[in-house]
């Protein structure tokens, strides 16, 4: 009978947060896999075979099988190895992870950099809009260890790719304290949290080289 971790390759790049998160997921489920690197301004060809449809990485490939887009292969992953749940059994639960995931990438990711780097209203305006769009993430955390509850599941490993080891950083380039303590001490109170768990510690871009490329980055951003 064949092992379900046969064959499993994860095309990433050190610096995107969706690749991290899948390799969370990969790493809390104890599955053995082999990483490839990607130069993403140099896509392989090997990318755009893969995923010729967004060109982009995260791509998973099991058993011959690939997956591209990280919600969804850490939903594969989650269905495919039954062992340390992502997702809430619960299908409200489940749902309601599922909705702030997306809430993460497509609005706080979008507002909390490009409306930031751009500045098109004034740098005040988007730090606001930024802090209203956190302050959600916030209310979701009162009172909770990880947004998982007890452990770290599916929505800390799509929050905690983005905010506290992507977006923080970036921020900090800008010179933005974007989640102060006193402002969201739920949310600090969880970072400090996912910083205990080894698997995200393994995940962590370095700071030095993160910030070094997340400035260039944003000047590429502002001159586009």
């Amino acid at each position: 009978m064949e092992k379900k971790e046969e064959g499993v390759k994860l095309l990433g790049f050190w610096i995107s947060p969706f690749s991290r998160r899948v390799e969370m997921a990969l790493k809390l489920k104890g599955v053995p896999y082999q990483y490839l690197e990607e130069d993403l301004p140099k896509k392989s060809s090997l990318l755009l075979e893969l995923n010729p449809v967004h060109k982009k990485v995260p791509v998973l490939v099991h058993n011959n099988k690939i997956l591209c887009e990280s919600l969804v292969i850490l939903e594969y992953i989650d269905q495919t190895w039954s062992n340390n749940p992502i997702l809430p059994q619960d299908p409200y639960q489940k749902a309601m992870a599922r909705f702030w995931a997306k809430f993460v990438d497509e609005q706080i990711l979008p507002v909390g950099f490009m409306t930031l780097v751009k500045a098109e209203k004034s740098i005040e305006v988007a730090i606001e809009e930024t802090q209203e769009l956190i302050t959600f993430l916030e209310k979701e955390i009162t009172g909770k260890d990880f947004f998982g509850g007890k452990t770290i599941g599916f929505l800390d490993m799509v929050a905690g790719s983005m905010i506290p080891f992507c977006l923080a950083r970036a921020w900090e380039c800008m010179g933005i304290d974007m989640i102060s303590e006193e402002k969201f001490p739920g949310l600090n109170r969880w970072i400090k949290n996912l910083n205990e768990v080894e698997i995200v510690r393994e995940c962590i871009p370095p700071k030095e080289k993160h910030i070094e490329r997340m400035n260039k980055i944003i000047e590429k951003t502002k001159s586009a």
